[in-house]
């Protein structure tokens, strides 16, 4: 039986703001609780690069392949039963082969490459693609434009992303990260026409730096979100970012890694701030007087992780709704 509550989650219009493993978490739970076409996100494209000559969108994909129902669950991105003959083969070849393609990944980035090179949008190839996955809701890709995310390290040199972050493990020390899509890039239009259409906005635990404030830099998108409730659930637990080099960049750039520099990271556009339960409640002193915090589990371990944050964040926007 489904309940009345059920069908209230169900109606609401949420778009997601996400990037890498954290956020294609936080999309599944949106997925599951959300009638089909409610949920819209808007994704990451900082991080994408060409490689072989291909268009890989790492982001986009990983964010394809959860709500597909088949990344890999050990790793989070990437399929679920890959098979590496094509990258074995280029190692052979004596090629780099730092960035790994599985075989039926690779077959993505081959049609994605295609339809690009045809003339199609990114954003047209993002939407045919989902299709063809059996996805029903609404993916955009934070442009149509190249808004590459570079970064400037402390030993002088300047990396993409991927170099930084694949290539190189993360290691290099962090001196300042560039945005080279910040002022030109243009926000996708049905993505901003989705954020006005919705309910409320969520930015997903993805990596503040250089997953969501790509998206949150392009021209007028902070204009938009802060006309609409926006809930951020941190990327921080207890000091560490449980994926990806997060909480080392915030102490790189000469930030103490915690839930609170997440939420004054967030400050400008946010109206409720989700942090993990099993972290020490926030001292008023700490939280601007514009700013509500709020305590769930924030750990997605399985699906229904996903889903009941999803629905907290739901519940708590509908009760506060009904108050006002």
């Amino acid at each position: 039986m489904i309940s009345e509550t059920d069908l209230q989650f169900s109606d609401l219009k949420v778009v997601v703001l996400a990037g890498g493993v954290g956020g294609a978490k936080m999309v599944v739970g949106f997925d599951r609780v959300l009638r089909p076409d409610n949920l819209s996100v808007i994704v990451n494209t900082g991080d994408d690069f060409k490689h072989f000559g291909l268009n890989i969108c790492p982001d986009i994909d990983s964010v394809c392949y959860a709500l597909a129902g088949i990344s890999n669950k050990t790793y989070g991105w990437g399929l679920e039963g890959e098979t590496w003959q094509v990258a074995n083969a280029l190692e052979e070849l004596g090629a780099p082969t730092w960035f790994q393609l599985g075989d039926r990944d690779l077959a993505t980035h081959l049609e994605r490459t295609r339809l690009l090179g045809g003339g199609k949008r990114l954003s047209e190839v993002v939407k045919l693609l989902a299709h063809r996955m059996g996805i029903q809701s609404k993916l955009f890709p934070m442009s149509d434009q190249s808004a590459p995310t570079m970064i400037e390290t402390k030993q002088g040199s300047i990396l993409s992303f991927q170099d930084y972050l694949v290539r190189l493990g993360a290691e290099p020390e962090v001196k300042r990260i560039i945005l080279e899509g910040e002022g030109h890039a243009l926000p996708l239009p049905e993505a901003i026409h989705a954020i006005e259409d919705s309910d409320f906005i969520v930015i997903a635990p993805s990596n503040p730096w250089v997953s969501i404030d790509p998206i949150l830099t392009l021209p007028g998108m902070k204009d938009v979100l802060i006309k609409k409730p926006v809930y951020a659930v941190s990327s921080i637990i207890q000091g560490k970012a449980l994926k990806g080099p997060a909480a080392k960049m915030f102490t790189e750039l000469g930030i103490e890694p915690s839930s609170k520099a997440v939420m004054e990271h967030y400050r400008e556009v946010l109206d409720y701030f989700v942090h993990d339960l099993t972290e020490v409640e926030l001292k008023k002193s700490d939280i601007p007087a514009s700013i509500k915090t709020l305590q769930y589990q924030t750990i997605m371990n399985d699906e229904n992780d996903k889903v009941a944050l999803a629905e907290s964040i739901s519940l708590h926007f509908l009760q506060n709704r009904s108050v006002q």
